[in-house]
């Protein structure tokens, strides 16, 4: 993924209608909420920042009882449909993602093997099922094996 612009950011606000959105100085902030279920979340984009020895994006997301962070992340895919935000980091063989909901919640994927995305899901158990389908809506973003 090219850089994380201002029209990256609107693309996110427009499927996941938050109540405030901030631009701080190294990252972007929004506050998305849930009044009904009495859910809030906070969603930061940090476009570029330090890693370690490295730079790259970072997706954090702060809950009542949560903090949960994704290095690295090398894309996102919107689904309008679904209300949500899939936010994806690739290593070698492994993928991890963090879903972002509309209703103010999210789920964390971390560590699958890259081809349970492609696999047929029918022979996986509803535990395993369950991370390659969410994670499966990134597979137009992932690198294939031959360009890593």
């Amino acid at each position: 993924m090219a850089r994380f612009t201002d029209d990256d950011l609107k693309k996110i606000e427009a499927v996941l209608e938050p109540e405030k959105v901030t631009s701080e100085k190294e990252h972007y902030r929004l506050k998305v909420a849930n009044k009904p279920d009495k859910r809030v979340l906070i969603l930061e984009i940090y476009p570029e920042t330090l890693l370690g020895r490295t730079r790259g994006m970072l997706v954090v997301v702060y809950t009542g009882n949560s903090h949960l962070q994704l290095h690295n992340c090398s894309g996102y895919v919107i689904s309008e449909e679904l209300g949500e935000v899939t936010f994806v980091a690739e290593s070698e063989d492994r993928l991890s993602g963090i879903v972002v909901e509309k209703g103010a919640s999210c789920s964390l994927y971390a560590g699958l093997d890259r081809n349970l995305i492609s696999s047929d899901f029918t022979k996986l158990g509803v535990e395993v099922m369950l991370s390659g389908v969410a994670l499966s809506l990134a597979e137009e973003i992932i690198k294939p094996d031959e360009e890593k």
